[in-house]
């Protein structure tokens, strides 16, 4: 897996790193067991500080993609198939771009048809 950061985004650093290993996971490149480069390696190689891995590992952690075990470092847990939601993200975004809604307009949206009540 190519590891990239573009520090000139809005986006937060620890942010793109996460989210590039959400998306290894919905592409199947990386699978339940697999370990992440350990944080002193993958922030040498992105030439960020090691605090800045360790808050996106542990932001993945939280989300429960990652499990975290000193020692063992971080491996990439049991979780739900996030290659079954690639098709239908692609076409969200596809359709959020062509209406011309941001991604954080687009991310909100999202997260309130989350908190909808599916019997509405």
């Amino acid at each position: 897996m190519l590891w990239t950061i573009d520090p000139a985004r809005d986006e937060p650093l620890f942010t793109q790193i996460a989210a590039q290993v959400r998306a290894a996971v919905s592409a199947g490149e990386l699978h339940t067991g697999d370990r992440l480069p350990p944080a002193r390696v993958l922030a040498s190689s992105l030439d960020v500080n090691v605090h800045t891995v360790l808050r996106a590992y542990q932001d993945l952690r939280d989300e429960g993609l990652v499990d975290l075990r000193r020692g063992r470092g971080a491996v990439i847990s049991a979780h739900p198939d996030y290659t079954a939601l690639a098709a239908p993200v692609a076409a969200l975004v596809d359709a959020a771009r062509t209406a011309g809604v941001s991604p954080a307009v687009a991310v909100a949206l999202l997260q309130n048809a989350f908190h909808q009540n599916p019997e509405d």
